[in-house]
Formats: C-alpha cells, sequence, structure tokens
C-alpha cells in the first residue's frame, strides 16, 4: 500500500474491455493501481465488457443506441467531460487507438482540457499511434505528462523520431492471477500440441500462415495438433481454409477464454505469427508459465521478450518452411525444448506485474 501522499486519482480511459491485447493490459493496469493503493477509475466507451478490473467503473456505452447521430455523441461526450471534471483526477491514462487527428483534437482541447494526460501506445501500426497527421498530431503530444510506449521499439522508431521530450517504455505485465474455474477441454486431453490464441483477425494475427507452416512441418504425421484459441471475425473463414490442407484434422478451433492457463500449460509451445503486434502478451504469460515460444521476428516485441535459442525460437523471415523447421525442433528435440523450458520463467522476471506496477508508480510520481 501506497503511503497517503502519493496515492493519486487516476482515470483509464478504453475503447472497451474486450478480448484484445490492449484492453486486457488496461483491465490488468486497473488492478496493478489498484493494488497500488491508488483510487482508480475506469470509463469505456462501448458496452463490451469481458476482462476483470478493479476500479470504479463508467461505462459510456450504455448511453448508446443503434441511431448514434452527431447529437447523441456530443451529449455522450458531455457526460464524459461533466464526470472527468467532477472526480477532479490527477491523471488520465488513455489506452484508445490515435488514429484520427480530428478526433484526438477533440479529445485534447474539450474533454481532456485541464488534466495531466498520459498516452499508452499498445502497436507498432504507425496509423494507429500517430493518426493520418504525425508531425502535427507529435506537436500535442509534447504536452502530455507522458508518452508510454510498451516496447522499446515503438519508443525508439515511433515516438522519439518525432523528438518528443516525454516518452518512455513500459511494457506490459504477464498476467499471475488469473480468473478461477476454467476447466481443461475435454478434446485435447493426452493430446500434445502447438498453441495460439488472440483476437481472429487473420490481416492482424496470420493464422493463415501457422496453418501452412504447421502442414509443412508435418509434426501432425506424429500426432501433434494445432489449437487456435480465440473468437473474431475471420474465424469462420480459417476454419474453412484448415478444411483444405490435408492437416486439417489435426487442428481444433477453441473458443475464447478468460483464463487460457491450463490450456497454455499443457501445450508445448506457442507459436505468434501476427504481422504486427505493439508487445504480444501471450509470449511473456506463456514463458511465466514454463512453456517455451515460436515466433516470427516482427519489428515489435518478440525480440524483447525471446532470447533466441534459450527460451523459444525467433525465425527471421516470414517463411513457411523455416517457421515449420523451429516447429519441428522444438516437438523433436527434448533436449532443446527441456532447456527452453527450464529457461523460461526466469528470463521474464522484467514483465512480471510487481515490476511494471514500480515503474508505473515511479512515473505517476514525477
Amino acid at each position: 500500500m501506497l503511503v497517503q501522499s502519493t496515492q493519486k486519482k487516476i482515470c483509464l480511459i478504453s475503447i472497451s474491455l474486450a478480448m484484445g491485447g490492449a484492453e486486457r493490459s488496461c483491465a490488468l493496469l486497473s488492478q496493478m493501481l489498484s493494488k497500488s493503493g491508488h483510487q482508480v477509475s475506469l470509463v469505456v466507451l462501448n458496452n463490451v465488457i469481458v476482462h476483470d478490473y478493479d476500479a470504479e467503473l463508467f461505462n459510456l456505452g450504455l448511453y448508446k443506441d443503434g441511431n448514434d447521430r452527431f447529437l447523441k455523441r456530443l451529449k455522450r461526450f458531455r457526460k464524459l467531460r461533466n464526470y472527468l471534471k467532477k472526480k477532479r483526477f490527477d491523471f488520465i491514462i488513455d489506452h484508445r487507438p490515435k488514429n484520427n487527428l480530428f478526433k484526438e483534437s477533440f479529445y485534447r482541447c474539450y474533454l481532456y482540457r485541464g488534466f495531466k494526460v498520459i498516452n499508452v501506445y499498445h502497436t507498432s501500426n504507425k496509423k494507429m499511434v500517430l493518426t493520418q497527421f504525425p508531425w502535427l498530431f507529435s506537436t500535442f503530444l509534447t504536452n502530455n505528462h507522458a508518452n508510454v510506449a510498451v516496447s522499446n521499439y515503438v519508443k525508439e522508431h515511433l515516438l522519439d523520431v518525432y523528438k518528443l521530450p516525454n516518452t518512455v517504455t513500459i511494457h506490459n505485465p504477464y498476467v499471475e492471477n488469473w480468473p478461477t474455474n476454467e476447466s481443461f477441454p475435454e478434446l485435447l486431453k493426452n493430446k500434445s500440441y502447438i498453441l495460439t490464441y488472440g483476437r481472429i483477425v487473420d490481416l492482424v494475427k496470420d493464422f493463415s500462415f501457422l496453418l501452412r507452416a504447421f502442414n509443412t512441418s508435418k509434426v501432425w504425421e506424429s500426432e501433434v495438433y494445432l489449437v487456435i484459441m480465440g473468437e473474431g471475425p475471420d474465424r469462420q473463414f480459417l476454419e474453412t481454409y484448415s478444411e483444405s490442407l490435408p492437416c486439417s484434422k489435426y487442428v481444433h478451433f477453441l473458443p475464447f477464454s478468460k483464463n487460457p492457463k491450463p490450456i497454455v500449460m499443457q501445450s508445448v509451445c506457442i507459436a505468434l505469427t501476427s504481422k504486427f503486434e505493439g508487445f504480444p502478451m501471450v509470449l511473456p504469460e506463456a514463458l511465466s508459465l514454463g512453456i517455451p515460444v515460436v515466433s516470427l521476428d516482427i519489428v515489435s516485441g518478440p525480440n524483447e521478450i525471446i532470447r533466441n535459442g534459450s527460451n523459444g525460437l525467433l525465425v527471421e523471415k516470414r517463411n513457411e518452411e523455416m517457421f515449420a523447421e523451429a516447429l519441428k525442433k522444438m516437438i523433436f528435440d527434448e533436449g532443446f525444448l527441456q532447456k527452453c523450458r527450464d529457461n523460461a520463467k526466469e528470463s521474464v522476471e522484467a514483465f512480471s506485474p510487481s515490476a511494471i506496477t514500480r515503474k508505473w508508480n515511479k512515473l505517476l510520481s514525477e
């Protein structure tokens, strides 16, 4: 518990608490800051609540209806402005994507006027970090209390390019205390499997690449399965696509789970093939549970987590044969697999909730 003088009134703002990693990290931050003794409120713009949180909730999505015209939106945002003024927060921590300059101007000049603002950037997609007009938007950011990047790449290659004086990297923590009462699926009992999980948007996660690499690896001929867990707009497409591959009988799709821990812990390894990320939480989550990872070396995140050949494998190129070879090594080289398991937990100590909480408390005390 913090001493009284360091307690802050903090408002976290998120589009929702849906199934994505950014939303999950926002919910987790509410728990960490509350545990530290801060007074935390959480504003969600859409009425989608999946993840557990620890905060006073202001659900602006409850005021939406199917006829969401301009005047109704303005009335809703007036409610938000009045809420912020009434609560007199010390900090607003904004987790929304920053993809539209005009929208950000409205937030800056009206909603957040008079408050200390911390923006958090969860992706390496430049247009979702710096809007469609990066140089102009960057002039807004100089007035923020801080601009928090969830990876060194986002800080160094996106934010620092615009010479902002107030940027810092604070990685997303892994989950330590999972929700309870989650059973292990009967479908996976007594099976060896590679697991991937996340929101099923193939343009981002590229699960279709993973399916092809898994098929190429032929590990399924040794009765090793691929499990894809999650929900999203491309799930039906991927299920249909997987049925066209020779490995189809060894591919299972599972629904989203608030607590993937039991399924992660029984997997051989976790695979990540995204086209871009900010800081993919599935990697430190798996490693914290002693499970190795195989990931493409995309520009943001994996190379800050994976020690290639020590706790997992980084695949240099988006090449199906290369990724297939990495999967085969993890499956069939028992000595290598055990080494990665032995090194996994220690390798992500820097991403523990306690370590990340210390960084946030330091930032909030400056």
